[in-house]
Protein backbone atom coordinates (compact mmCIF):
# COMPACT_ATOMS: atom_id res chain seq x y z
CA UNK A 1 0.00 0.00 0.00
CA UNK A 2 1.42 3.08 -0.85
CA UNK A 3 2.10 5.85 1.16
CA UNK A 4 0.89 9.57 -0.87
CA UNK A 5 2.40 12.45 0.41
CA UNK A 6 1.01 15.68 -0.14
CA UNK A 7 2.90 19.34 -1.21
CA UNK A 8 1.60 22.18 0.47
CA UNK A 9 1.10 24.60 -2.42
CA UNK A 10 2.73 27.88 -1.21
CA UNK A 11 0.46 30.12 -0.56
CA UNK A 12 1.86 34.19 -2.02
CA UNK A 13 0.99 36.91 0.39
CA UNK A 14 1.66 39.11 -2.45
CA UNK A 15 -1.87 40.52 -3.07
CA UNK A 16 -3.07 42.45 -6.58
CA UNK A 17 -2.90 45.97 -4.71
CA UNK A 18 0.85 45.07 -3.93
CA UNK A 19 1.50 44.03 -7.70
CA UNK A 20 -0.47 47.18 -8.48
CA UNK A 21 1.48 49.44 -6.45
CA UNK A 22 5.06 47.77 -7.66
CA UNK A 23 3.86 48.46 -11.49
CA UNK A 24 3.44 51.83 -10.81
CA UNK A 25 6.90 52.36 -9.39
CA UNK A 26 8.14 50.67 -12.05
CA UNK A 27 6.80 53.22 -14.19
CA UNK A 28 7.73 56.30 -12.39
CA UNK A 29 11.16 54.74 -12.30
CA UNK A 30 11.01 54.79 -15.96
CA UNK A 31 9.42 58.01 -16.85
CA UNK A 32 12.46 59.64 -14.54
CA UNK A 33 14.54 57.69 -16.85
CA UNK A 34 13.02 58.89 -19.86
CA UNK A 35 13.23 62.26 -18.58
CA UNK A 36 17.01 62.40 -17.59
CA UNK A 37 17.81 61.53 -20.98
CA UNK A 38 15.68 64.47 -22.45
CA UNK A 39 17.67 66.79 -20.37
CA UNK A 40 20.94 65.34 -21.17
CA UNK A 41 19.69 66.25 -25.23
CA UNK A 42 18.04 69.87 -24.57
CA UNK A 43 21.64 70.59 -22.76
CA UNK A 44 23.40 69.20 -26.03
CA UNK A 45 21.13 70.63 -28.40
CA UNK A 46 21.60 74.36 -26.90
CA UNK A 47 25.24 73.86 -26.56
CA UNK A 48 24.85 72.73 -30.23
CA UNK A 49 22.97 75.65 -31.24
CA UNK A 50 25.31 78.43 -29.43
CA UNK A 51 28.33 76.97 -31.69
CA UNK A 52 26.12 77.56 -34.46
CA UNK A 53 24.99 80.70 -33.95
CA UNK A 54 28.85 81.51 -33.62
CA UNK A 55 29.79 80.00 -36.80
CA UNK A 56 26.70 82.10 -38.48
CA UNK A 57 24.54 79.22 -39.19
CA UNK A 58 21.44 81.03 -37.76
CA UNK A 59 18.96 78.90 -39.77
CA UNK A 60 20.56 75.35 -38.19
CA UNK A 61 20.61 76.81 -34.66
CA UNK A 62 17.27 77.60 -35.02
CA UNK A 63 16.36 74.54 -36.15
CA UNK A 64 17.53 72.92 -33.14
CA UNK A 65 15.82 75.39 -30.81
CA UNK A 66 12.47 74.33 -31.77
CA UNK A 67 13.19 70.72 -31.25
CA UNK A 68 14.57 72.16 -28.01
CA UNK A 69 11.37 73.33 -27.50
CA UNK A 70 9.52 70.33 -28.18
CA UNK A 71 11.11 68.34 -25.79
CA UNK A 72 10.66 70.72 -22.99
CA UNK A 73 6.61 70.86 -23.49
CA UNK A 74 7.36 66.49 -23.53
CA UNK A 75 9.52 67.37 -20.22
CA UNK A 76 6.87 69.05 -18.68
CA UNK A 77 4.41 66.17 -19.47
CA UNK A 78 5.55 63.56 -18.09
CA UNK A 79 6.36 65.51 -14.82
CA UNK A 80 2.57 66.05 -14.69
CA UNK A 81 1.99 62.20 -15.42
CA UNK A 82 5.29 61.33 -12.85
CA UNK A 83 3.00 63.48 -10.42
CA UNK A 84 -0.59 61.25 -11.06
CA UNK A 85 1.62 58.35 -10.55
CA UNK A 86 2.96 58.96 -7.09
CA UNK A 87 0.03 60.15 -5.76
CA UNK A 88 -1.89 56.69 -7.46
CA UNK A 89 0.65 54.88 -5.98
CA UNK A 90 0.38 56.55 -2.78
CA UNK A 91 -3.54 55.83 -2.42
CA UNK A 92 -3.12 52.33 -3.01
CA UNK A 93 -0.45 52.07 -0.52
CA UNK A 94 -2.60 53.90 1.83
CA UNK A 95 -5.61 51.67 0.90
CA UNK A 96 -3.92 48.68 1.92
CA UNK A 97 -3.12 50.37 5.15
CA UNK A 98 -6.73 50.74 5.71
CA UNK A 99 -7.85 47.62 4.56
CA UNK A 100 -5.66 46.15 7.73
CA UNK A 101 -6.87 48.77 10.11
CA UNK A 102 -10.77 47.26 9.18
CA UNK A 103 -9.69 43.34 9.27
CA UNK A 104 -7.95 44.46 12.77
CA UNK A 105 -11.23 46.07 14.15
CA UNK A 106 -13.31 43.51 12.90
CA UNK A 107 -11.20 41.09 14.63
CA UNK A 108 -11.28 43.08 18.00
CA UNK A 109 -14.97 43.53 17.70
CA UNK A 110 -15.37 39.86 17.34
CA UNK A 111 -13.18 38.71 20.22
CA UNK A 112 -15.12 41.52 22.43
CA UNK A 113 -18.68 40.26 21.47
CA UNK A 114 -17.53 36.77 22.16
CA UNK A 115 -16.46 38.25 26.27
CA UNK A 116 -19.76 39.61 26.25
CA UNK A 117 -21.28 36.96 25.88
CA UNK A 118 -19.18 34.65 28.20
CA UNK A 119 -19.76 37.28 30.66
CA UNK A 120 -23.03 38.63 30.49
CA UNK A 121 -24.48 41.03 33.16
CA UNK A 122 -27.02 38.97 34.53
CA UNK A 123 -23.84 36.42 35.15
CA UNK A 124 -21.54 39.41 36.87
CA UNK A 125 -24.49 40.62 38.97
CA UNK A 126 -25.21 37.00 40.36
CA UNK A 127 -21.79 36.76 41.39
CA UNK A 128 -21.66 39.99 42.34
CA UNK A 129 -24.59 38.98 44.47
CA UNK A 130 -23.61 36.18 45.78
CA UNK A 131 -19.92 37.50 47.00
CA UNK A 132 -22.36 40.19 49.32
CA UNK A 133 -24.23 37.56 50.56
CA UNK A 134 -21.35 35.27 51.50
CA UNK A 135 -19.52 38.38 53.51
CA UNK A 136 -22.74 39.22 55.23
CA UNK A 137 -23.67 35.86 56.59
CA UNK A 138 -19.48 35.96 57.87
CA UNK A 139 -20.31 38.90 59.56
CA UNK A 140 -23.13 37.14 61.02
CA UNK A 141 -20.98 34.49 62.21
CA UNK A 142 -18.30 36.63 63.83
CA UNK A 143 -21.06 38.99 65.61
CA UNK A 144 -22.82 35.69 66.74
CA UNK A 145 -19.58 33.96 67.95
CA UNK A 146 -18.41 37.87 69.85
CA UNK A 147 -21.76 38.12 71.43
CA UNK A 148 -21.63 34.30 73.25
CA UNK A 149 -18.32 35.18 74.92
CA UNK A 150 -19.10 36.29 78.83
CA UNK A 151 -16.22 38.67 80.70
CA UNK A 152 -14.62 35.63 82.21
CA UNK A 153 -14.28 34.29 78.19
CA UNK A 154 -12.84 37.64 77.63
CA UNK A 155 -10.56 37.55 80.58
CA UNK A 156 -8.87 34.14 80.19
CA UNK A 157 -8.76 34.74 76.30
CA UNK A 158 -6.42 38.05 77.21
CA UNK A 159 -4.79 35.81 79.83
CA UNK A 160 -3.69 33.03 77.38
CA UNK A 161 -2.37 35.85 74.72
CA UNK A 162 -0.18 37.67 77.59
CA UNK A 163 1.44 33.75 78.26
CA UNK A 164 1.89 33.39 74.22
CA UNK A 165 3.98 36.75 74.45
CA UNK A 166 5.62 35.79 77.80
CA UNK A 167 6.76 32.44 76.38
CA UNK A 168 7.96 34.03 72.89
CA UNK A 169 9.89 36.40 74.68
CA UNK A 170 11.57 33.93 77.07
CA UNK A 171 12.16 31.58 73.77
CA UNK A 172 13.85 34.82 72.49
CA UNK A 173 16.91 34.96 75.28
CA UNK A 174 19.62 32.89 74.76
CA UNK A 175 20.37 30.34 76.98
CA UNK A 176 23.66 29.77 78.96
CA UNK A 177 25.37 26.08 77.72
CA UNK A 178 25.18 23.55 80.94
CA UNK A 179 29.12 22.92 79.88
CA UNK A 180 30.19 26.04 81.30
CA UNK A 181 30.88 25.67 84.76
CA UNK A 182 31.32 29.03 86.82
CA UNK A 183 34.14 28.81 89.69
CA UNK A 184 33.22 28.12 93.53
CA UNK A 185 32.96 30.94 95.87
CA UNK A 186 36.43 30.09 98.24
CA UNK A 187 35.14 29.30 101.52
CA UNK A 188 38.62 30.37 103.40
CA UNK A 189 40.56 33.52 103.33
CA UNK A 190 43.81 33.91 101.71
CA UNK A 191 46.91 33.15 104.12
CA UNK A 192 47.82 36.89 104.30
CA UNK A 193 44.38 38.10 104.92
CA UNK A 194 44.08 35.21 108.03
CA UNK A 195 47.66 36.52 109.47
CA UNK A 196 46.07 40.58 109.04
CA UNK A 197 43.32 39.32 110.66
CA UNK A 198 44.68 37.18 113.45
CA UNK A 199 47.13 40.08 114.58
CA UNK A 200 44.32 42.98 114.89
CA UNK A 201 42.23 40.40 117.40
CA UNK A 202 45.65 40.26 119.38
CA UNK A 203 45.90 43.83 119.42
CA UNK A 204 42.50 44.48 120.82
CA UNK A 205 42.96 41.60 123.37
CA UNK A 206 46.31 43.85 124.58
CA UNK A 207 44.47 47.05 124.94
CA UNK A 208 42.33 46.23 127.70
CA UNK A 209 45.22 44.68 130.10
CA UNK A 210 47.65 48.10 129.05
CA UNK A 211 44.74 50.04 130.58
CA UNK A 212 44.43 48.05 134.23
CA UNK A 213 48.29 48.85 134.34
Amino acid sequence: MGIFFSKKKNVSRVTEQDKAVLQLKQTRDKIKQYQKRIEQSIEKERQIAKKLIEKGQKDRALLLLRKKKFQEQILSKTDSQLDNLERLAHDLEFAQVEIKVIDGLKVGNTALKKLNDVLSIEDIEKVMDETREGVEKQNEINEVLMGTLTDEDEAEAEAELDALLALDSQETIPEVPQEIQLPNVPEELPTKEKESAKKKKEEKIEEPIALEA
